[in-house]
C-alpha cells in the first residue's frame, strides 16, 4: 500500500510559507544528547530541553499504578513505545516531504507494525482532511529569555492562525504535555515575527470515532486535536514552575562532563 500527500511531487519543498526571523541560531549552536539527557549549546552557554526539564513534573496516580503492575518490564514496555514513536514521527517527516510511503515493500515484507502502521494513516487522513499550511518541522527552537530549547514536530497554519503541533503516539495525554507546548510557544513567538496564538496535540491513539458533528473539534476516526483548557499563559506559568525545580538539581546548567573509554581489553 502506497500513502503520498496529494498535489506534492518528490523534491518538493515542504514549507508553504516564509516567515521572518527574529534572532538567529548561529553556528555553534547544536543540539547535545547525552544518556538520557539533553542540551542544546547556544552563544557558549547550555540551554536545557524542554523535554528535559518536563521530567520534573509529578508523574500521576495512573502512571504510579501502571508502574506497579508490570514491575521490571516497565523499561522493555517503555522502549518499545518510544522506538514506535520514534517510527512514526520518521515517517510522517518523510510523508510531508512528498515521498511514497508503502506498509509492503517489493519483497512483500512489512515495513511497519500493524499498530505504528494504523498510526501513520491516522496522521494522513488528519492532513488530507484539514489540509494545514506547513509552516515548519522539525524545528530547532529556543529562547534565551528563558534559556531553553527543544525541537518542535509542527508548525502550520490552519483557518487563518498559526499553530503549534506536537505529535503523540502514547495511549493517554499528560498534563506536561500543556506545558511543553506553551514552552514551545514562548520560543517560536520570541523567535519570529508572526505569533503562534493557538497549540495542540496530534493524539493518534485517541478513542474518538469519527469527525465531531458539531464541527468544532479537529478530530477524525481513532485521532484528534486535543487542545490544552488552560491558556498558553497560565502553563506556561507552570512551566517555569518546573524550571525552578529543574534548576535546584542541576545548577551549573551544563551537560555531563564525564569520559568513558569506547573500548576495553583484558590485558595479558
Amino acid at each position: 500500500m502506497l500513502f503520498k500527500p496529494k498535489n506534492m511531487n518528490k523534491g518538493d519543498s515542504i514549507h508553504k510559507k516564509s516567515v521572518t526571523r527574529i534572532l538567529n541560531i548561529n553556528q555553534e549552536s547544536k543540539q547535545i544528547n547525552f544518556l538520557d539527557t539533553r542540551y542544546y549549546q547556544r552563544n557558549g552557554e547550555y540551554y536545557p530541553s524542554v523535554t528535559y526539564v518536563l521530567q520534573y513534573f509529578p508523574k500521576n496516580k495512573y502512571f504510579e499504578e501502571w508502574l506497579k503492575n508490570v514491575g521490571h518490564n516497565s523499561d522493555i514496555i517503555a522502549k518499545k513505545a518510544a522506538d514506535e514513536g520514534t517510527q512514526v514521527h520518521e515517517t510522517i517527516e518523510r510523508y510531508l516531504k512528498g515521498e511514497k510511503i508503502s506498509w509492503i515493500d517489493e519483497n512483500g515484507r512489512t515495513n511497519y507494525s500493524m499498530e505504528v502502521w494504523k498510526m501513520i494513516l491516522k496522521f494522513a487522513d488528519f492532513w488530507e482532511k484539514h489540509k494545514p499550511t506547513l509552516i515548519e518541522s522539525e524545528i530547532h527552537l529556543f529562547s534565551d529569555e528563558l534559556k531553553i530549547a527543544g525541537t518542535c514536530d509542527l508548525v502550520v497554519e490552519m483557518n487563518g492562525e498559526m499553530w503549534i503541533l506536537d505529535i503523540k503516539t502514547s495511549n493517554s495525554l499528560h498534563t506536561s504535555y500543556d506545558l511543553q507546548l506553551a514552552a514551545y510557544t514562548a520560543c517560536w513567538n520570541e523567535t519570529f515575527q508572526e505569533k503562534v496564538t493557538r497549540n495542540g496535540i496530534i493524539w493518534l491513539k485517541s478513542g474518538k470515532h469519527g469527525e465531531d458533528k458539531s464541527g468544532k473539534k479537529i478530530q477524525g476516526k481513532g485521532w484528534e486535536i486535543y487542545e490544552p483548557s488552560r491558556s498558553i499563559e497560565d502553563n506556561l506559568k507552570s512551566f517555569k514552575s518546573v524550571y525552578e525545580l529543574f534548576k535546584l538539581e542541576h545548577p551549573a546548567h551544563r551537560p555531563n562532563a564525564e569520559a568513558l573509554p569506547t573500548e576495553i581489553q583484558l590485558k595479558s
